[in-house]
Order: structure tokens, then sequence, then C-alpha cells
């Protein structure tokens, strides 16, 4: 098609149309606080610009992740320091019980305290977050133990399933989000376990055996020893969780100011760029309106 407009006519109205671009631009970047709302606006940006929101999501699901197994951890440190304590007390009662002047309906009594301290032993290996047993491995629907006082064996066998969770840190390392109440309680020696000692010095002092129960005071100290160094090991999956979720928020830190800096409008330029787009805009408009008309009775004049 050919344009009945001269050269100069045609020059106004593609510099009309880039200032109008400019304005409209800027108008969109105002409104939408972005300075990359299409393609077009900087496609050299766009491989930049979708490359940093996914690693920015890849962080913040990190960072989600590694949130709700510290949750985990935590209760589960908690719930162990707890049953150091209450270690500590059948401790106590197994001393008192030792002791050559303790009765044997003293020694009763201690034992329904005993029996009291391993039920509440077995509740803490059987704690909850969220709906999930902690302590069950990969089984988290099912308590690793039940318990009834009656049974010569009061503690049931571990009924969860190994522990293979693991929950991955911004550096791509591999933290796994938690140990079995088997590992914790039930440790490799009779000696080690922590509900076979308690029983077993309950069952010591129901008989008013001097013997069992001075055995009793030596496990309960082994196995003391071994819970607290479970408690410990969780003591350093606090801080390998606690590093991950510090590392992945400082990431996104990063990653936002760097989206920022691709995406996000200076709203300061755009009010600038506007403003000096509606004055060329009216500039031009005055301008052109000044031009001289030329019509068919200028010539034949």
């Amino acid at each position: 098609m050919i344009s009945s407009l001269d050269s100069e006519s045609l020059r106004f109205l593609y510099g009309m149309n880039q200032i109008q671009q400019r304005s409209e631009r800027a108008q969109r970047e105002l409104t939408s606080g972005l300075k990359l709302n299409t393609i077009s606006d900087a496609p050299d940006q766009i491989g930049a610009l979708w490359q940093t929101r996914s690693e920015l999501a890849s962080a913040k699901q990190t960072e989600a992740n590694l949130g709700r197994v510290k949750t985990e951890v935590d209760s589960a440190e908690t719930a162990i320091q707890s049953a150091v304590t209450i270690l500590e007390r059948a401790q106590t009662l197994a001393t008192q019980g030792a002791t050559g002047t303790a009765s044997a309906q003293n020694r009763i009594d201690l034992a329904g305290e005993v029996g009291s301290l391993l039920q509440r032993l077995v509740a803490i290996a059987n704690t909850t977050v969220d709906g999930r047993y902690i302590f069950s491995g990969n089984s988290d629907q099912t308590a690793p133990y039940t318990i009834d006082l009656t049974q010569a064996n009061p503690v049931s066998a571990y009924l969860g399933s190994a522990a293979t969770r693991q929950v991955q840190d911004g550096n791509g390392t591999l933290i796994p989000a938690g140990k079995t109440a088997q590992e914790i309680f039930d440790g490799p020696s009779r000696q080690q376990n922590v509900f076979v000692v308690v029983a077993n010095l309950r069952t010591a002092l129901l008989n008013n055996d001097q013997a069992g129960i001075t055995s009793a005071v030596a496990d309960l100290q082994t196995s003391g020893a071994y819970l607290n160094s479970q408690l410990a090991s969780y003591g350093n999956l606090q801080n390998q969780v606690t590093s991950g979720l510090d590392f992945s928020k400082n990431r996104q830190t990063q990653l936002e100011t760097a989206l920022s800096g691709i995406q996000d409008a200076d709203l300061t330029q755009s009010i600038t760029e506007l403003n000096q787009a509606q004055l060329q805009q009216q500039a031009a408009l005055q301008s052109r309106g000044k031009l001289p008309r030329t019509t068919l009775f200028d010539f034949l004049a």
C-alpha cells in the first residue's frame, strides 16, 4: 500500500507513536510496579527473569521443608530431654530402694512410681507432631510402642519402621529428619534399653529383690548415659537444620534482590518518563498546529 502522506507527516506520526509507546509503558510500570510486563519490554532479560523466579521458588520450598523438620526435631529434643529427667528420677528411686533400711512395703510404693515413670517414657516415645508419630520412622501413623503394666514385659516390641526420610538444605546436603524410638530408647545392649532397665527396676522393687535393685542402679546409669548421647545427637541435628534454614533465608534475600533488579520498576523514573512523554506530545501537537497549511488555491494564486 502506497501512503498518500508526505514524508514530513510520516515523520510526525512516527514520532507521536514513539511518544505514545513511552507513555503507555510508563503507565504500565506505575500500575503494576513492574518494568517487565510483556516479553517485548526487555526480551534479553526474560531468561534471567524465569531462572531467578525458579530458583526463588525452590529456595522457598526448601525453607518450608526445613521448617517442618525443625518443628519435629525441636519437639523430639524436648521429648528426649524430658525422658532424661524421668530416668534421673528413676535412678533416685532405685537408690532409695537399694538401701538396706528400705522395707518391702517401701519398695512396693517405689515400684508404683517407677511404673508411672515407665508409662511416661512410653508416652514420650509416642510423641506426635501434626498427627504424626515422630519416632515411628516411616510408619508415622503407627504408635511405636504400647504398654501394659500387668504383663511380665510391659512395653511392646517396636511397632514402627526404619527412618529413611531426609530433607535437603540450600546447599543440596541431605539431612536426616530424625531417629526412631527404637534407636533412642532401645539401645544395642540390654543396659542401654531404657524400657527394659526401668521395667527391671520395677520388677525388682515389687519382688523386694535387693540384688536386682542394686543391679538396676548400675544399669540406669548406663542407659542414662546412652539416652544423653541421643539427646546430644538431636542437638547436632538441630544445628544442621538451623544452619540450613539460615542459608535458605539468606539465599532467598539474594534472589529477591536480584529479581527486584530485573523486574521491578523505578517508580520515580516512571513518573518522570510519563510526564516527559506528555509534555513532548503536547509540544509536538502544538508545533504541528503552527505549520502553514498549503492547498491547491495557493498554487493557483
